[in-house]
Protein backbone atom coordinates (compact mmCIF):
# COMPACT_ATOMS: atom_id res chain seq x y z
CA UNK A 1 0.00 0.00 0.00
CA UNK A 2 1.44 3.33 -1.06
CA UNK A 3 1.55 6.18 1.48
CA UNK A 4 -0.74 9.14 0.87
CA UNK A 5 0.66 11.84 -1.35
CA UNK A 6 1.74 14.93 0.61
CA UNK A 7 -0.77 17.73 0.43
CA UNK A 8 0.24 21.30 -0.32
CA UNK A 9 0.18 23.54 2.73
CA UNK A 10 -2.69 26.01 2.61
CA UNK A 11 -3.34 28.92 4.92
CA UNK A 12 -6.66 30.44 5.78
CA UNK A 13 -6.54 34.17 4.99
CA UNK A 14 -5.58 36.17 8.06
CA UNK A 15 -8.74 38.26 7.79
CA UNK A 16 -10.74 35.07 8.30
CA UNK A 17 -8.66 34.13 11.32
CA UNK A 18 -9.19 37.52 12.89
CA UNK A 19 -12.95 37.28 12.56
CA UNK A 20 -14.86 37.09 15.85
CA UNK A 21 -16.26 34.00 17.48
CA UNK A 22 -19.80 34.85 16.47
CA UNK A 23 -18.80 34.92 12.82
CA UNK A 24 -16.97 31.61 13.13
CA UNK A 25 -19.96 29.90 14.71
CA UNK A 26 -22.28 31.37 12.11
CA UNK A 27 -20.25 29.87 9.29
CA UNK A 28 -20.57 26.45 10.90
CA UNK A 29 -24.19 26.02 9.92
CA UNK A 30 -23.57 26.89 6.30
CA UNK A 31 -20.86 24.40 5.41
CA UNK A 32 -20.39 20.67 5.25
CA UNK A 33 -17.71 19.56 7.70
CA UNK A 34 -16.08 16.30 8.72
CA UNK A 35 -18.43 13.82 10.30
CA UNK A 36 -17.64 11.78 13.37
CA UNK A 37 -15.52 8.70 12.62
CA UNK A 38 -17.37 5.56 11.68
CA UNK A 39 -17.17 2.65 14.12
CA UNK A 40 -13.70 1.14 13.81
CA UNK A 41 -15.07 -2.40 13.62
CA UNK A 42 -18.71 -3.24 13.08
CA UNK A 43 -20.70 -5.15 15.71
CA UNK A 44 -18.39 -4.47 18.65
CA UNK A 45 -18.95 -1.84 21.36
CA UNK A 46 -15.57 -0.20 20.67
CA UNK A 47 -12.14 -0.96 19.26
CA UNK A 48 -8.77 -0.41 20.90
CA UNK A 49 -5.99 1.95 19.86
CA UNK A 50 -2.70 2.86 21.53
CA UNK A 51 -1.80 6.41 22.52
CA UNK A 52 1.91 7.04 21.98
CA UNK A 53 2.18 8.79 25.35
CA UNK A 54 1.91 5.35 26.94
CA UNK A 55 5.52 4.86 25.81
CA UNK A 56 6.82 8.36 26.55
CA UNK A 57 9.54 7.16 28.93
CA UNK A 58 10.73 4.62 26.38
CA UNK A 59 10.77 7.23 23.59
CA UNK A 60 12.34 10.02 25.62
CA UNK A 61 14.90 7.49 26.80
CA UNK A 62 15.97 6.84 23.21
CA UNK A 63 14.80 3.22 23.22
CA UNK A 64 12.05 3.70 20.63
CA UNK A 65 11.91 5.97 17.59
CA UNK A 66 8.63 7.55 16.56
CA UNK A 67 8.90 5.94 13.11
CA UNK A 68 8.84 2.51 14.77
CA UNK A 69 5.80 3.20 16.92
CA UNK A 70 3.28 1.59 14.52
CA UNK A 71 5.39 -1.58 14.30
CA UNK A 72 5.72 -1.74 18.08
CA UNK A 73 1.98 -1.28 18.57
CA UNK A 74 1.18 -4.11 16.17
CA UNK A 75 3.94 -6.61 16.88
CA UNK A 76 4.49 -6.15 20.62
CA UNK A 77 0.95 -5.38 21.76
CA UNK A 78 -1.30 -6.69 19.00
CA UNK A 79 -2.91 -3.25 18.57
CA UNK A 80 -3.83 -2.15 15.07
CA UNK A 81 -4.44 1.58 15.56
CA UNK A 82 -2.25 4.34 16.96
CA UNK A 83 -2.52 7.89 18.28
CA UNK A 84 0.61 9.98 17.82
CA UNK A 85 2.00 12.75 20.03
CA UNK A 86 3.55 15.72 18.23
CA UNK A 87 6.28 16.05 20.88
CA UNK A 88 7.94 12.95 19.48
CA UNK A 89 8.36 14.44 15.99
CA UNK A 90 7.83 18.11 16.72
CA UNK A 91 10.06 19.40 13.90
CA UNK A 92 8.59 17.10 11.24
CA UNK A 93 5.10 18.48 10.58
CA UNK A 94 6.20 20.03 7.28
CA UNK A 95 8.75 17.36 6.41
CA UNK A 96 6.92 15.61 3.59
CA UNK A 97 9.46 12.79 3.34
CA UNK A 98 9.25 12.01 7.05
CA UNK A 99 5.44 12.04 7.11
CA UNK A 100 5.33 9.87 3.98
CA UNK A 101 7.73 7.39 5.60
CA UNK A 102 5.64 7.25 8.77
CA UNK A 103 2.50 6.71 6.68
CA UNK A 104 4.25 3.93 4.75
CA UNK A 105 5.44 2.17 7.87
CA UNK A 106 2.01 2.19 9.45
CA UNK A 107 0.43 0.94 6.21
CA UNK A 108 3.04 -1.82 5.90
CA UNK A 109 2.07 -3.02 9.39
CA UNK A 110 -1.65 -2.77 8.69
CA UNK A 111 -1.96 -0.10 11.37
CA UNK A 112 -4.58 2.66 11.28
CA UNK A 113 -3.40 6.17 12.13
CA UNK A 114 -6.18 7.66 14.27
CA UNK A 115 -5.05 11.12 15.40
CA UNK A 116 -2.16 13.35 16.39
CA UNK A 117 -2.12 14.84 19.89
CA UNK A 118 -0.81 18.40 19.69
CA UNK A 119 0.80 20.21 22.62
CA UNK A 120 3.12 23.18 23.03
CA UNK A 121 1.63 25.25 20.21
CA UNK A 122 0.18 28.14 22.19
CA UNK A 123 -3.17 28.73 23.86
CA UNK A 124 -6.17 28.57 21.56
CA UNK A 125 -8.09 30.60 24.13
CA UNK A 126 -5.39 33.18 24.77
CA UNK A 127 -6.91 36.51 25.87
CA UNK A 128 -4.45 38.33 23.60
CA UNK A 129 -5.95 38.31 20.10
CA UNK A 130 -2.57 38.25 18.36
CA UNK A 131 -1.27 35.38 20.50
CA UNK A 132 -4.52 33.47 19.99
CA UNK A 133 -4.26 33.84 16.22
CA UNK A 134 -0.64 32.71 16.32
CA UNK A 135 -1.66 29.63 18.32
CA UNK A 136 -4.30 28.82 15.70
CA UNK A 137 -1.76 29.15 12.88
CA UNK A 138 0.75 27.01 14.78
CA UNK A 139 -1.70 24.11 14.53
CA UNK A 140 -2.11 24.36 10.75
CA UNK A 141 0.94 22.23 9.83
CA UNK A 142 -0.25 19.50 12.19
CA UNK A 143 -3.68 19.43 10.58
CA UNK A 144 -1.88 18.92 7.26
CA UNK A 145 0.45 16.27 8.66
CA UNK A 146 -2.41 14.38 10.30
CA UNK A 147 -4.32 14.47 7.01
CA UNK A 148 -1.34 13.02 5.13
CA UNK A 149 -1.06 10.27 7.74
CA UNK A 150 -4.70 9.33 7.21
CA UNK A 151 -5.81 10.44 10.67
CA UNK A 152 -9.34 11.71 11.27
CA UNK A 153 -8.39 14.36 13.86
CA UNK A 154 -5.85 16.38 15.73
CA UNK A 155 -6.25 16.57 19.50
CA UNK A 156 -5.76 20.06 20.91
CA UNK A 157 -5.98 21.88 24.23
CA UNK A 158 -8.38 24.68 25.16
CA UNK A 159 -6.25 26.70 27.58
CA UNK A 160 -7.33 30.24 28.40
CA UNK A 161 -7.43 32.84 31.19
CA UNK A 162 -10.18 34.88 32.75
CA UNK A 163 -13.59 34.12 34.22
CA UNK A 164 -15.55 30.95 33.48
CA UNK A 165 -17.61 32.68 30.79
CA UNK A 166 -14.72 34.67 29.36
CA UNK A 167 -12.63 31.55 28.89
CA UNK A 168 -15.52 29.78 27.19
CA UNK A 169 -15.86 32.62 24.69
CA UNK A 170 -12.13 32.84 23.99
CA UNK A 171 -11.68 29.06 23.63
CA UNK A 172 -14.72 28.85 21.35
CA UNK A 173 -13.23 31.55 19.15
CA UNK A 174 -9.86 29.83 18.79
CA UNK A 175 -11.33 26.38 18.30
CA UNK A 176 -13.94 27.61 15.86
CA UNK A 177 -11.38 29.29 13.62
CA UNK A 178 -9.03 26.31 13.74
CA UNK A 179 -11.94 24.02 12.90
CA UNK A 180 -12.78 26.27 9.93
CA UNK A 181 -9.31 25.60 8.55
CA UNK A 182 -9.42 21.88 9.35
CA UNK A 183 -12.78 21.51 7.62
CA UNK A 184 -11.17 22.42 4.29
CA UNK A 185 -9.22 19.16 4.58
CA UNK A 186 -12.07 17.09 5.99
CA UNK A 187 -10.35 16.97 9.37
CA UNK A 188 -11.64 17.17 12.94
CA UNK A 189 -10.34 19.24 15.83
CA UNK A 190 -10.99 17.52 19.14
CA UNK A 191 -10.36 18.76 22.67
CA UNK A 192 -9.23 16.69 25.63
CA UNK A 193 -10.00 17.51 29.25
CA UNK A 194 -6.39 18.40 29.94
CA UNK A 195 -6.07 20.84 32.82
CA UNK A 196 -7.50 24.22 33.73
CA UNK A 197 -11.19 24.69 33.02
CA UNK A 198 -11.02 22.04 30.29
CA UNK A 199 -11.07 19.54 33.18
CA UNK A 200 -14.53 20.81 34.06
CA UNK A 201 -16.99 18.83 31.96
CA UNK A 202 -19.70 21.49 32.13
CA UNK A 203 -17.30 24.17 30.92
CA UNK A 204 -15.94 22.16 28.00
CA UNK A 205 -19.40 21.00 26.94
CA UNK A 206 -20.40 24.66 26.90
CA UNK A 207 -17.44 25.47 24.66
CA UNK A 208 -18.53 22.75 22.22
CA UNK A 209 -22.05 24.18 22.15
CA UNK A 210 -20.65 27.63 21.45
CA UNK A 211 -18.42 26.41 18.61
CA UNK A 212 -21.29 24.41 17.12
CA UNK A 213 -19.30 22.78 14.33
CA UNK A 214 -19.62 19.14 13.28
CA UNK A 215 -15.82 18.83 12.94
CA UNK A 216 -15.07 20.19 16.43
CA UNK A 217 -15.53 17.70 19.23
CA UNK A 218 -14.06 16.18 22.36
CA UNK A 219 -11.66 13.45 23.43
CA UNK A 220 -12.95 12.51 26.89
CA UNK A 221 -10.11 11.21 29.07
CA UNK A 222 -11.03 8.94 31.99
CA UNK A 223 -8.54 10.85 34.13
CA UNK A 224 -7.52 14.54 33.97
CA UNK A 225 -10.66 15.72 35.77
CA UNK A 226 -8.83 16.55 39.01
CA UNK A 227 -11.53 17.37 41.62
CA UNK A 228 -14.36 17.19 39.06
CA UNK A 229 -16.35 13.94 39.07
CA UNK A 230 -14.87 11.88 36.26
CA UNK A 231 -18.04 9.95 35.48
CA UNK A 232 -20.12 13.10 35.28
CA UNK A 233 -17.40 14.71 33.16
CA UNK A 234 -17.24 11.87 30.66
CA UNK A 235 -21.02 11.75 30.42
CA UNK A 236 -21.11 15.50 29.69
CA UNK A 237 -18.42 15.24 27.01
CA UNK A 238 -19.57 12.10 25.23
CA UNK A 239 -22.24 13.81 23.08
CA UNK A 240 -19.37 15.60 21.31
CA UNK A 241 -16.82 12.76 21.38
CA UNK A 242 -14.82 11.73 18.32
CA UNK A 243 -12.37 9.72 20.41
CA UNK A 244 -11.98 8.37 23.94
CA UNK A 245 -8.85 8.10 26.08
CA UNK A 246 -8.65 5.19 28.53
CA UNK A 247 -6.29 6.65 31.12
CA UNK A 248 -4.75 4.10 33.48
CA UNK A 249 -2.30 4.24 36.38
CA UNK A 250 -2.56 1.31 38.78
CA UNK A 251 -4.25 -2.08 38.87
CA UNK A 252 -5.45 -4.29 41.71
CA UNK A 253 -4.93 -8.06 41.93
CA UNK A 254 -8.08 -8.65 39.88
CA UNK A 255 -6.74 -6.47 37.04
CA UNK A 256 -9.08 -3.55 37.68
CA UNK A 257 -7.87 0.04 37.42
CA UNK A 258 -7.90 1.40 40.96
CA UNK A 259 -8.81 5.03 40.13
CA UNK A 260 -11.47 4.41 37.49
CA UNK A 261 -14.28 1.88 37.33
CA UNK A 262 -13.77 0.83 33.72
CA UNK A 263 -17.03 -1.09 33.56
CA UNK A 264 -19.01 1.96 34.66
CA UNK A 265 -17.03 4.32 32.46
CA UNK A 266 -17.25 2.25 29.30
CA UNK A 267 -20.96 1.75 29.77
CA UNK A 268 -21.29 5.53 29.73
CA UNK A 269 -19.24 5.63 26.53
CA UNK A 270 -21.32 3.03 24.73
CA UNK A 271 -24.62 4.41 26.05
CA UNK A 272 -23.76 7.69 24.33
CA UNK A 273 -23.76 5.87 21.00
CA UNK A 274 -19.99 5.88 20.60
CA UNK A 275 -18.44 2.79 19.00
CA UNK A 276 -15.10 4.05 17.71
CA UNK A 277 -11.54 3.91 19.00
CA UNK A 278 -10.77 3.84 22.73
CA UNK A 279 -7.10 4.71 23.15
CA UNK A 280 -4.91 3.15 25.83
CA UNK A 281 -3.01 5.86 27.70
CA UNK A 282 -1.00 4.27 30.49
CA UNK A 283 0.68 6.76 32.83
CA UNK A 284 1.45 4.58 35.82
CA UNK A 285 4.72 3.93 37.62
CA UNK A 286 4.01 0.66 39.44
CA UNK A 287 4.32 -1.30 36.19
CA UNK A 288 6.79 -0.76 33.34
CA UNK A 289 5.18 0.89 30.34
CA UNK A 290 4.85 -2.30 28.30
CA UNK A 291 3.21 -4.17 31.18
CA UNK A 292 0.89 -1.24 31.90
CA UNK A 293 -0.23 -1.19 28.27
CA UNK A 294 -0.94 -4.90 28.35
CA UNK A 295 -2.84 -4.62 31.63
CA UNK A 296 -4.99 -1.81 30.23
CA UNK A 297 -5.66 -3.71 27.03
CA UNK A 298 -6.65 -6.83 28.96
CA UNK A 299 -9.06 -4.80 31.09
CA UNK A 300 -10.60 -3.10 28.06
CA UNK A 301 -11.06 -6.46 26.34
CA UNK A 302 -12.66 -7.96 29.45
CA UNK A 303 -15.14 -5.12 29.78
CA UNK A 304 -15.84 -5.17 26.04
CA UNK A 305 -16.62 -8.88 26.21
CA UNK A 306 -19.02 -8.26 29.09
CA UNK A 307 -20.83 -5.64 27.04
CA UNK A 308 -21.40 -8.09 24.20
CA UNK A 309 -22.38 -11.07 26.38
Amino acid sequence: MMPPRPLPFRRVPRRMLLAGAASAVGLGAARSFAAAPEPAVKHVPFTISLAEWSLHKTIFGGKLDNLDFPKTARREFGIEAVEYVNQFFKDKARDDDYIAELAKRSADEGVTNVLVMCDGLGNLGDPDATARTQAIENHFPWVEAAKRLGCHSIRVNAASKGSFAEQQKLAADGLGRLAEFAAQLGMNVIVENHGGLSSNGEWLAGVMQAVNRPNCGTLPDFGNFHDYDRYRGVEELMPFAKGVSAKSHEFDEAGNEVRTDYDRMLRLVVAAGYHGWVGIEYEGTALPEAEGIRATKKLLERVRDSLTA
